[in-house]
């Protein structure tokens, strides 16, 4: 575990709610979802509230879905997915999304100090390299790992395979969310918890070894 001051191997960092502000992309593509849904004849009723996604950022796709409409079938879910990845691949296409502030500045510091730089995200893999690419991120990341592309069902898992692929022994887990405090610390690395999104419930970071109002603040815990 790495400890204030010292400079870690690598950074791992979850997508959305981290470094990408997700509902600039996110709630345009929700509400086209549910309007093509509709328009196809297999969802009736209006859009969900949008609470319900925002709250479920970070889950696996499967999850969201059964908490943003439980009472539709897996078909109308797996269609969700669909169209909501067509919906934000066209967005990002159009120029929407934005990152977080100091985002990039702070990632370009990072690797100038040689930090080996990783996105682990319950994302697609369309959608996560879409995104950095899309917001001149890629050159800066060894590797973008997403449970759409490695079948993970936690991202402990995803976590493990990232290490182990990339001969990592020293990392710090960034990230937003329960799945990523607990990714890091059943991974044996230091847990920086990001709270300026506002997506997370009560209790979410607990147990992370540091916590962040912004992103830059990164910098202060290696510096």
């Amino acid at each position: 575990m790495t400890t204030r001051g010292q400079l870690p191997e690598a950074m791992l960092f979850d997508l959305d709610g981290t470094l990408f502000q997700t509902e600039t992309l996110l709630l345009p593509a929700y509400h086209a979802t549910f309007d093509e849904l509709r328009a196809q004849g297999i969802y009736e009723g209006e859009t969900p509230p949008e609470e319900r996604i925002l709250g479920a950022l970070g889950m696996l796709l499967e999850q969201i879905w059964i908490r943003v409409m439980p009472e539709s079938p897996v078909a109308v879910h797996q269609e969700a997915d669909k169209l909501l990845i067509k919906y934000q691949v066209e967005g990002l296409q159009e120029g929407r999304g934005v990152l977080y502030e100091g985002v990039a500045e702070t990632l370009q510091t990072l690797h100038a100090k040689g930090v080996r730089l990783f996105v682990a995200s319950n994302g697609l893999e369309d959608y996560v390299k879409q995104v950095i690419a899309e917001m001149g991120l890629a050159h800066l990341f060894e590797g973008l790992f997403s449970a759409g592309e490695y079948q993970t069902r936690s991202k402990v898992d995803l976590v493990q395979i990232l290490l182990e692929k990339h001969g990592i022994q020293s990392a710090w887990m960034v990230g937003d969310r329960s799945s990523d405090v607990e990714a890091g610390l059943r991974n044996n690395l230091t847990v920086v918890a990001c709270d300026y999104a506002g997506f997370r419930e009560a209790g979410e970071l607990e147990g992370a070894h540091i916590r962040i109002g912004r992103f830059a603040e990164l910098l202060d815990y290696i510096s």
